[in-house]
Order: C-alpha cells, then structure tokens, then sequence
C-alpha cells in the first residue's frame, strides 16, 4: 500500500504545478481589448446622436430666422396699409427687396423722413454655404408668384430656404 501511496503521490505531485504569481499593477491585454471593444460600441452610439443633433440645432435656428423675416415683412406690410411708408402706385405693399428691412424705408409721417427699420441685421440660412452672402441665402417668392411654385418679383411676399434636404420631420426645408 506504501507503493501505491507513493506513486499516486509521484502522479499527483507530476501534474500539478504551483501557480505562477502575477503581477497585480496594469491590466492584462485582453481586459485592455474588452475595455477599447466597448469605447467603440460606444462611439458608435454616440457620433449619429452629435450628427442628429446638430442637424437639429440647424433646424431650429432655420425656424428661428425664418419667423424673424416673415415678421418683418408683414410688419412692412402693415406699416404701408396705415399709410407710415408710401405704397408705389402699381405696389402691392410688401417690400421691394430684404435689404430695405434691413436698411430701412422712408416714414411718410415722419416730417423728417425718418427711417422704419425692421430688421437689425438680415438672418442667414444655417444650411446655406458660408462663402454665399446673407441675402442670396433665401429664394424670395412675390406676391403674384403661385404658392406651389414660387418666382421672385417685383417684391418680396415670402422667403424659403434654397436648400434641397429634407429636415427630421420628412417636410422638405424648402417648404417650411
């Protein structure tokens, strides 16, 4: 039986063998792997969320700009309909060009001509190319153009984005 003790024993001892000791500072390269895995799936997540996002902060000022210059042309409007800027003979009312918002028209009531200014500084679509200047950045629709087409004129009835894209609501921004 002593020989059979020994030699289970020598089998034993043979095939097992003492835990190597490891080193506990860093990080093994496969929990590095693991770790880099995940920032990735993350980033992945992450970049069409900034993308999405920025689309919609270009969209809200689009909205933002869009109401500024629609305000001041009905308020142009009105200020011809109460007789505060003198209307042309064959005008219908509504400003020639968006650079007299901005530049100002003559009050008709005022004895010293003084200037209506509507606008401070003329908005700037966020979509459009920053090399175009701020006034070519809008397609103008005249009063006499259909709704459903919309031609410049011999004034400026309504504004609309010149570019083609859709927005996040699926309503072509060209129509907003």
């Amino acid at each position: 039986m002593t020989e059979m003790a020994s030699g289970s024993d020598l089998g034993t001892s043979a095939t097992t063998r003492t835990p190597e000791v490891r080193s506990t500072r860093g990080f093994s390269l496969i929990e590095l792997l693991v770790v880099i895995g995940i920032m990735g799936v993350l980033a992945s997540i992450g970049l069409p969320l900034a993308e999405l996002s920025k689309q919609r902060t270009k969209e809200e000022e689009l909205r933002r700009s869009l109401r500024e210059i629609r305000s001041a042309i009905d308020a142009y409007k009105q200020l011809v309909d109460q007789g505060s800027i003198q209307r042309p003979a064959d005008g219908t009312g509504y400003p020639p060009n968006l650079s007299v918002l901005v530049g100002g028209a003559a009050n008709a009531r005022s004895p010293q001509a003084a200037k209506v200014y509507l606008l401070r500084k003329l908005p700037r679509d966020p979509f459009a190319a920053s090399e175009v200047p701020t006034e070519q950045t809008w397609d103008l629709r005249s009063y006499a153009s259909p709704p459903d087409k919309p031609q410049p004129g011999k004034d400026v009835f309504d504004v609309h984005s010149t570019v083609k894209g859709l927005g996040l609501n699926g309503v072509p921004y060209r129509e907003w």
